[in-house]
């Protein structure tokens, strides 16, 4: 995630968006470029008199476009938050869990217990949201759930059956035990809603005509321009193709919130986090 003064204009305008999204630009806006130029011939040395075509098409068109850009960018831009929400939420209830069982309980053996679960939880949690990305192999869960199909709920697991046991054992009154219960749960839930976000893309079917609609409407521009900017057509649709894929690619980028691209959560700084504060409240190993 990219931290920066929102404030500093100068520094922003003139700063240079990351190289990859430069570099799936520049093949596209090139081959932009060297077909306005053919139209351009054709229409000023072939033809020798520019096509002369109402804008008020295009002018339509781009209007509707728009509505789709800023549809396209507020959704991606809720899936962003919400992740973002969701880890925050992660940061309160694992505070309160490692506070409650510090209060509840006097066992540094319990206490070790949760302060590694917890811990261990919200790194499975981070790894389970990144599948293409390879976990921590120092990790607790690399050893002990190896074969587990879903590595946070056997964290959630062994969290919720140490809670039993304590209770059964007489440390934990059934309204102590319950109260934790309510933490774990809350966790599962944000487990649940990162998974939603992860595993319901934005429909496929939009995308695709979106995309369609952006390069249909880019291939055009050169036959309505020719007659009024001449060969300038070719700067003008070239940044006109720039400004346009640069808002899709944006949006493509934050929809998914978990990866490990610049805009992305910093899931590992969320991790560091909370595991400090566990370590501060239930003691360090």
């Amino acid at each position: 995630m990219i931290h920066y003064n929102p404030k500093s204009w100068f520094s922003l305008i003139f700063h240079t968006y990351n190289r990859q999204v430069i570099r799936k630009l520049l093949p596209a806006m090139v081959a932009m470029g060297v077909f306005t130029a053919g139209i351009c011939y054709i229409e000023l040395e072939v033809l020798e008199e520019p096509m002369e075509v109402s804008n008020v098409v295009h002018s339509l068109l781009g209007f509707v476009l728009s509505l789709f850009l800023v549809f396209r960018t507020n959704t991606a831009y809720d899936r962003w938050w919400e992740g973002r929400k969701q880890w925050g939420g992660l940061v309160n209830v694992s505070r309160t869990l490692a506070i409650r069982i510090r209060e509840f309980s006097d066992d540094a053996a319990a206490h070790a217990h949760f302060r590694e679960s917890i811990s261990g939880f919200v790194k499975a949690l981070r790894d389970h949201l990144r599948p293409s990305q390879p976990g921590d192999p120092a990790a607790p869960a690399a050893t002990e759930f190896a074969a587990a199909a879903h590595v946070p709920n056997a964290w959630a697991q062994r969290m919720e059956r140490q809670a039993y046991t304590m209770m059964k054992a007489g440390e934990l009154t059934e309204q102590q035990h319950w109260l934790i219960a309510q933490n774990l749960e809350r966790m599962v839930d944000i487990l649940g809603a990162c998974e939603r976000i992860l595993k319901t893309p934005v429909p496929y079917s939009y995308s695709m005509f979106l995309k369609k609609f952006i390069f249909l409407y880019v291939v055009t521009l050169p036959i309505g321009f020719v007659a009024t900017f001449a060969w300038w057509s070719v700067p003008v649709v070239m940044l006109v193709f720039y400004i346009l894929v640069s808002v899709e690619l944006i949006a493509e980028e934050i929809e998914d919130p978990f990866g490990v691209d610049e805009n992305d959560l910093p899931l590992d700084g969320l991790c560091e986090t909370i595991q400090g504060n566990v370590e501060e409240i239930l003691g360090r190993a």
